[in-house]
């Protein structure tokens, strides 16, 4: 008698759970089985184990190619010129039974590696393009932005390369401009200062660079509210919890009363923070929040000028409430 014929090699999963009984229930005895969605008891419902392992095949079929389905791999990204879609040849001596290689097929391999350099890109405009998100991914890293950022950050620079915003500018001012039209665009506060410390330019060209962006593109940037500023000044002062709901409720009543048009929010979320300390009694320096702001001590006491009148006339109008209210 042939071996196949005594024992089983292969189960298909959408068979009735019946059909495949795995031992007794270690609660009450009963028979345990399983299905393709968890192995569980048929007397007392015990599940021991779910999400099994899935035995079907690994490739998958695309919308647009309902007839062709093709192997799993990594998703496109934008982080690359050629969409992470490139391979690469190692330094390694051994193959893949970690048989050594001799000599000569290290060469070989040597100057496979050299030919494939050459040919990565297929044009000038290509091999700039990869600088320019090498660069926007070295300044994402330097600013810990999030992932999601970096992505959109590539996409918009990829986008005004293929407008041919890029000729006649510098690379890095480009990389750096969309790394901040994409922080303008999410609402991320972060400042064209805080860039710039981490960019290869000056401020002027990356202002310049962002300028040329919002014109061509029509980015829809909005303006950053003070309390987007209020929760990093807290966290960096080491200020407590009720200081720093104090500071975005005086955030908001300063951006209602109109205080921050016109104004830097970092300086008027400077000026929240500093008067939400002083409440609270945690002491807190007008040079260290001016410096973490990045805005100068002369500007904060303007600013917490403006805070305190508003307050104030906060305080006056509840005060008038109560006693029309009796």
């Amino acid at each position: 008698m042939a071996l196949r014929d005594i024992y089983e090699r292969t189960f298909d999963e959408d068979i009735p759970a019946e059909t495949r009984p795995t031992g007794p229930c270690p609660e009450c005895g009963g028979t345990v089985q399983t299905n393709t969605i968890e192995t569980a008891c048929a007397d007392c419902g015990l599940v021991l184990e779910d999400q099994p392992i899935d035995h079907g095949p690994e490739w998958r079929t695309f919308e647009d190619q309902p007839g062709d389905p093709e192997r799993t791999g990594p998703p496109f990204t934008p982080t690359r010129h050629d969409r992470g879609l490139s391979s690469e040849i190692g330094y390694d001596h051994t193959d893949a039974h970690g048989t050594v290689i001799s000599v000569g097929k290290r060469r070989q391999v040597g100057r496979l590696r050299r030919e494939q350099t050459r040919g990565r890109w297929t044009g000038k405009a290509e091999q700039n393009l990869a600088h320019g998100l090498t660069e926007i991914r070295r300044i994402v890293s330097a600013l810990d932005l999030p992932t999601s950022l970096r992505d959109q950050a590539c996409a918009l620079y990829r986008t005004a390369a293929g407008e041919d915003l890029i000729r006649g500018r510098s690379i890095e001012a480009m990389a750096a401009a969309s790394v901040y039209a994409a922080c303008r665009c999410t609402g991320l506060p972060r400042t064209l200062d805080e860039i710039d410390a981490v960019s290869a330019v000056s401020r002027k060209r990356i202002s310049n660079a962002y300028r040329v962006l919002n014109r061509e593109l029509e980015l829809p940037a909005v303006p950053v509210a003070p309390a987007e500023y209020v929760p990093r000044l807290v966290s960096e002062l080491g200020l407590s919890t009720e200081a720093r709901r104090r500071a975005l409720e005086i955030a908001r009543l300063a951006s209602e009363a109109g205080v921050g048009n016109g104004c830097r929010p970092s300086g008027i979320a400077a000026a929240c923070v500093y008067e939400a300390a002083r409440e609270h009694g945690e002491r807190v320096t007008q040079a260290a929040l001016g410096d973490l702001a990045d805005v100068t001590s002369m500007t904060l006491r303007a600013q917490w000028e403006k805070v305190r009148s508003v307050l104030d006339a906060s305080r006056c109008e509840l005060v008038d409430e109560s006693d029309a209210s009796h």
